[in-house]
């Protein structure tokens, strides 16, 4: 008889996604996303850092400073163009998987790119004007939205 406490596909992916947001260097806000084709494979991840070439080291990492130019925001790529940029293959009529709803700017990339659905984690920043304006873009594009639900399973890695 097979087992039947297996993860089930959300699950799986989405733990792909938060295990990518570990890979963030970001002393605030981690996020990871993972493109999922639409026969299960996956197909790209990513998470939120500063561009390749650039020393992590060289580059600000804070939320606030004297100017912009000293805080992270002009120079960090989100998790989720980080993902469609990192593949190799087109994601058109791909699931993303992501760890914080998606800003704005990452809603144009993701409808540009042609992924259908978002299964988001958190919606922390939810009523400001970038996710309103994420919203609208999906709504208007047909993106499906779709809060992820947690099981309450745990799953530890030993490393």
């Amino acid at each position: 008889m097979k087992r039947t406490d297996y993860i089930n596909w959300d699950e799986y992916f989405m733990g792909i996604a938060i295990l990518s947001a570990e890979r963030s260097k970001d002393n605030s806000t981690q996020v990871g996303a993972c493109i999922v084709s639409e026969d299960k494979k996956i197909v790209s991840v990513g998470y939120n850092g500063m561009p390749t070439g650039c020393d992590d080291d060289d580059m600000p990492w804070e939320r606030t400073g004297e100017s912009a130019l000293d805080t992270k925001y002009p120079f960090v790529c989100h998790a989720e163009l980080n993902a469609i940029l990192n593949s190799r293959n087109s994601v058109s009529g791909c699931t993303l998987y992501v760890t914080l709803f998606p800003c704005n700017e990452c809603a144009k990339a993701i409808i540009q790119s042609g992924i259908k659905r978002v299964v988001y984690f958190s919606n922390k920043y939810a009523g400001t004007d970038s996710v309103l304006a994420s919203e609208r873009l999906f709504r208007t594009c047909g993106v499906e939205m779709t809060e992820y639900t947690p099981s309450g399973k745990e799953i530890t890695l030993k490393l």
